[in-house]
């Protein structure tokens, strides 16, 4: 679970912790989560209850009275989290139904196949420094934007040291993959000044791949 089920607002947050903990109450022996547990979690609910109706109320609105119900609502949502992770996240005795009574997210069972990429990466190719090449890569035609597109896991790089240009992408006998932009090659002294060729491609989670980019090259500073 994230904290996004959780209400940012008090005032849902109060009444959703007082459903919740009613909830977790009256099914702690079924879910096998521990009296103590219970009784803390409880305690905390009616601690941040009264503090947030101290803070709420006109004639008792104070900074003081603020930072109590700040710090108690701090308390009960960190214990709330470790009831739900512990006792309710993966407990098999806790149905879809149990989670929409007390308000929390129902995920689904099965996934959406991720889709294998249309377009392929554009790459710009940095050599302003010595024996290094960073490929900045990007989608195609997405050149101010970082994000790899729908469902694909990783770009990869194919790449080799080549005295003329390569008829294919076998030619390209170097392979590597990167999950995030730039992509950065080291260099020996003496391959300075030799010409290196590459293409690019997407790869999705089940590792199907897009079309490959056109070859480009650039020459080790």
């Amino acid at each position: 679970m994230t904290h996004d089920f959780i209400p940012s607002n008090d005032g849902k947050f109060a009444a959703w912790l007082q459903l919740a903990t009613d909830y977790l109450n009256s099914h702690a022996t079924g879910w096998q989560i521990p009296a103590g547990t219970m009784t803390e979690l409880t305690a905390l609910q009616s601690d941040f209850a009264s503090k947030y109706e101290t803070a709420e109320n006109p004639a008792t609105r104070t900074s003081v009275a603020i930072l109590a119900k700040t710090e108690a609502r701090k308390a009960v949502e960190t214990k709330i989290r470790e009831v739900l992770k512990a006792y309710v996240t993966y407990n098999p005795a806790v149905t879809d139904e149990d989670r929409r009574a007390m308000e929390l997210p129902v995920h689904k069972t099965t996934r959406t196949p991720a889709p294998v990429a249309t377009t392929y990466p554009d790459f710009d190719v940095d050599s302003g420094t010595i024996r290094r090449l960073i490929l900045n890569f990007y989608d195609r035609g997405q050149k101010k934007s970082k994000a790899k597109p729908l469902g694909q896991h990783c770009a990869e790089i194919r790449w080799a040291l080549l005295d003329t240009p390569p008829a294919s992408l076998k030619d390209l006998i170097n392979s590597s993959v990167d999950t995030h932009t730039p992509f950065t090659l080291e260099f020996d002294e003496n391959e300075r000044g030799k010409n290196v060729y590459f293409a690019l491609c997407w790869e999705n989670t089940r590792g199907e791949k897009g079309p490959w980019s056109e070859i480009q090259s650039a020459i080790i500073p």
